[in-house]
């Protein structure tokens, strides 16, 4: 006999988490569309520029509330509603689409372009694992973020070192982590897609996965754009 009421709850189980990744990538998505926008904006901007890079408070002051947004974002998030954590993460994406304007001054418009489609198809394609692997990744994301940890101390020896073999060795671990993440932190939305949770919970886990996918491809790209960026003149 066909037990019927376990394949409607199968076929719903599915049909949320499918629900549940179009959200969070349409959120990820529609961040880093702001962020590339307000980069461009600011980029073209030499009185914003000026006061951004004029001043070392400025610039550091907006990298301490990014960082502040990510933590308040990540750590209440339960305290919160739906709508207040959707309206910071895209806060947070206008902020780091102004403290990245550097970029178009240091790579070319092309060079950036070809790096940000490079990245987005290494993103795609883990991505893609990350969902349809039957292999838990929960170990291998472990390992990823004890290494994501060894880079961030790396990086901040290397500011005093000003190692450029270290810098070159920080760049290629720091992309095979973060490749590594894109498909860890797919794998544990889709897992988070079959809890049973009130639709408003099911929003803010959708901002908290919009968010750690964003920052895996920020991340990611930037640590490409060092590699295959080409600097102008």
């Amino acid at each position: 006999m066909i037990d019927y009421s376990a394949s409607d709850s199968n076929s719903n189980l599915a049909l949320f988490q499918k629900k549940l990744v179009v959200k969070v990538y349409a959120w990820m998505t529609l961040a880093l569309a702001i962020t590339g926008f307000t980069s461009l904006f600011v980029a073209s901007s030499p009185g914003i520029l000026n006061v951004i890079y004029g001043s070392k408070f400025a610039f550091w002051g907006l990298l301490i509330a990014e960082l502040v947004l990510v933590f308040v974002i990540s750590g209440a998030i339960n305290k919160m509603s739906s709508a207040t954590a959707t309206l910071l993460f895209f806060l947070y994406s206008v902020l780091n689409g102004v403290t990245m304007a550097f970029i178009f001054l240091v790579y070319t418009k092309t060079s950036i372009a070809t790096t940000f489609f490079i990245t987005a198809g290494t993103f795609g394609l883990m991505a893609l694992f990350g969902y349809f692997t039957k292999k838990d990744l929960t170990r291998f994301g472990n390992l990823l973020i004890m290494a994501l940890f060894g880079v961030i101390l790396a990086v901040i020896v290397n500011i005093f070192l000003k190692s450029s073999s270290l810098n070159w060795i920080i760049t290629i671990v720091g992309i095979f982590v973060f490749v590594g993440l894109v498909a860890y932190d797919t794998q544990k939305i889709k897992q988070l897609a079959s809890l049973d949770v009130d639709d408003e919970t099911r929003k803010k886990l959708s901002v908290i996965g919009a968010l750690s996918l964003y920052l895996d491809f920020i991340n990611l790209f930037l640590l490409l754009l060092q590699l295959f960026g080409g600097r102008r003149d």
